[in-house]
Order: structure tokens, then C-alpha cells, then sequence
């Protein structure tokens, strides 16, 4: 995945943090930076405490974990062959990764880095692209080919590398929701890089809000356009997609995502794949590997497994954008 902060395709819907209030439990606000993206934490704290301090403490931690961005970092680590004792955040994220890899045939891939990287942003190095470059990453590209044995891990090929940006920030978001509710909060929302987790209600005692943006090809500095609102309680959600950055060929739209199977660009239409589910982290790796797979292949794969409803929005034949999701998916969406 691309190194660059991104834009979300989520936005959490919310008001500001409410002014200090008499009684003792009242509505915070904390955000802040992780991953190369950014985070907002919103909750009623029960006994008025603001949590921040330690909500951060988690997020430093987690980050000297999963970040690829910190050349400390034990996934850095791991990505350099060094010796490094693994944490609790590594090893969930990396077992929950092989086990959305299986479901998905590999459609998810925590080693596909390696194939974005020489694509570049944008596509943009697609005319240096040949088949031979293309074999050449494939033979250390697979999830199949890292394993972790007795705590360790262990790879086929010494190239292989491990980027966590399609399922860190989802996981993420579950662990700071669950360490809010271990201080007894029950309304909160956790935002990172548009993963969203939310429980209860807001600070007007409605059930969250999030809006899922509607991909469009306007200049970044143009307003966001809403492709629908959705209520969200007790639920977890992540889009996937790239937010203004598909591009169009023969009249065609599509997404900037590589398939690990091939080594290059899908040729399917979908834009964005919106998935809930109980937790944040399930949602956020299923939503890319969706997209990996394109909206016929999605739909079908989402069948197949509980407790987890999309919304796909695809370009037709003519470039008009079109959304199809599934049957329990329709609830959540706010019709006014």
C-alpha cells in the first residue's frame, strides 16, 4: 500500500466535544496522528476523566508494533530479517491477515507491498512495467510464503516483506474501543484513516452517524460529496478504495488496486467497498481484499460468511457510478 497519507472514504459524522459540564460524566474529544494517517477518539467518560493519555500510550505502543512508517518498529524489523522478539499486536494482526487470506483465496495478501511499490502511486510507473519485472516480485509475493513458527517468523524468501496498512488501522480501532470500554464508557466512536468502531450514542443521544463518500474525479480542494449515511451502533466499519485517485482508460473507471494473483491492476469497475461487521479490524481486511476481487466475485464471497454486510459502489459500461449491497446492509443506511 501506498506510503502517502490518504484521504477516507468514511467520515465520522459528529459534533465537538461539549464544554465542561457539572455532572460528572461528560462527552471528550482526543485526536492525533498514527500510521501516516490520523485518529479521532470521541466518548462520554463516565467519571469526566479525559482518557487521552492513555489512549496515546496504547497507540505509541501499537505503533512502534505495526507501523511501517517507524524504521523501529518490529514489522520493520521483521521486513530487515532482524532478530526481534514479537508483541502481542503483531502476532494477532498477522494470524487474523492468514485466515482473511484463506477465506479470500488471496485476494488479501499482507505481501503484496513489494507489487504497489513498483506500480507507484498513481500507476504512474506503469509504462516501465514488463512481465519480466512483474515474475521477478512474484517469486517472493505470497502469503503462503511466510509462516510464524514458535513465535517467530519465518519466510521462503528473505525478500519477502509484511505491510499491515489493509487491517493495522482496523485492529487498531478495536483495541482503543475496547479500552475505552474497560473505563467503563459505553458511548464511543473510534476513527482511524475512515476504520470506524461505535457503541452507544452520541452527545445528543443519537446513534452515530457516518458518511461514506461518494468516489468522484473533482480536485482534492472541492467539497466531499456523501454517497449515503449510515447509523452505526455496537458496530464496526471500513471502506476501501481510492478516494479520487481511480483512473479512467478507454472511457473505463477503475480503482488504483493490484491483484496479488497477477501482479497487476484489476480490471474491474469497483471504486469502493464498504463493509460492517462486528469488529473493525474483519471489516477493514475484507474491504480491500473486495476489492480485490470485484463486485460479482464480492457479492458472492459475502454469502458465504456471518455477520459481515457490504456496499459496493462500481462504475457501469457509460462511467456512472451505481451502488449494489447486500440484503442486511440496507438497514443501516439513514434515509433522511
Amino acid at each position: 500500500m501506498n506510503k502517502l497519507l490518504f484521504f477516507s472514504f468514511l467520515v465520522a459524522i459528529v459534533l465537538p466535544a461539549c464544554n465542561p459540564a457539572k455532572s460528572t460524566a461528560k462527552y471528550m474529544a482526543n485526536d492525533g496522528a498514527i500510521y501516516g494517517t490520523y485518529y479521532h477518539v470521541s466518548y462520554e467518560s463516565p467519571e469526566g476523566y479525559d482518557l487521552h493519555p492513555k489512549i496515546d500510550s496504547v497507540l505509541h505502543e501499537m505503533d512502534l508494533s505495526l507501523s511501517t512508517f517507524k524504521t523501529e518498529s518490529i514489522l520493520s524489523k521483521v521486513n530487515t530479517n532482524q532478530n526481534v522478539v514479537l508483541d502481542n499486536w503483531f502476532v494477532n494482526v498477522f494470524n487474523e491477515a492468514q485466515k482473511v487470506s484463506e477465506l479470500t483465496a488471496g485476494a488479501f495478501d499482507v505481501t503484496v507491498a513489494p507489487l504497489v511499490n513498483v506500480w507507484g502511486f498513481g500507476f504512474r510507473k506503469k509504462e516501465l512495467i514488463t512481465p519480466e519485472l512483474i515474475d521477478s516480485i512474484e517469486d517472493f509475493v505470497g502469503y503462503q510464503k511466510v509462516k510464524l513458527v514458535n513465535g517467530k517468523i519465518r519466510k521462503d524468501d528473505q525478500r519477502t516483506m509484511l505491510d499491515f496498512s489493509a487491517i493495522a488501522k482496523g485492529y487498531t480501532v478495536d483495541v482503543i474501543g475496547d479500552l475505552l470500554a474497560s473505563e467503563g464508557c459505553k458511548n464511543f466512536m473510534v476513527e482511524i484513516g475512515g476504520e470506524v468502531v461505535a457503541h452507544g450514542v452520541n452527545k445528543e443521544g443519537k446513534i452515530w452517524r457516518i458518511g461514506i463518500n461518494e468516489p468522484n474525479d473533482n480536485e482534492p480542494a472541492s467539497p466531499i460529496e456523501l454517497q449515503a449515511i449510515i447509523s452505526l451502533k455496537n458496530k464496526a466499519v471500513a471502506t476501501s478504495g481510492n478516494y479520487r485517485n481511480f483512473y479512467v482508460e478507454n472511457g473505463k473507471k477503475y480503482a488504483h488496486t493490484i491483484d496479488p494473483h497477477t501482479g497487476y491492476p484489476v480490471d474491474h469497475s469497483l471504486l469502493s467497498a464498504t463493509v460492517i461487521a462486528n469488529d473493525c479490524m474483519t471489516a477493514d481486511a475484507f474491504a480491500t481484499a473486495l476489492m480485490v476481487l470485484g463486485v460479482e466475485n464480492a457479492m458472492e464471497l459475502v454469502q458465504s460468511l456471518p455477520d459481515i454486510e457490504v456496499y459496493l459502489i462500481y462504475a457501469d459500461d457509460e462511467g456512472v457510478n451505481q451502488v449494489k449491497m447486500s440484503k442486511g446492509f440496507s438497514p443501516f443506511i439513514l434515509t433522511n
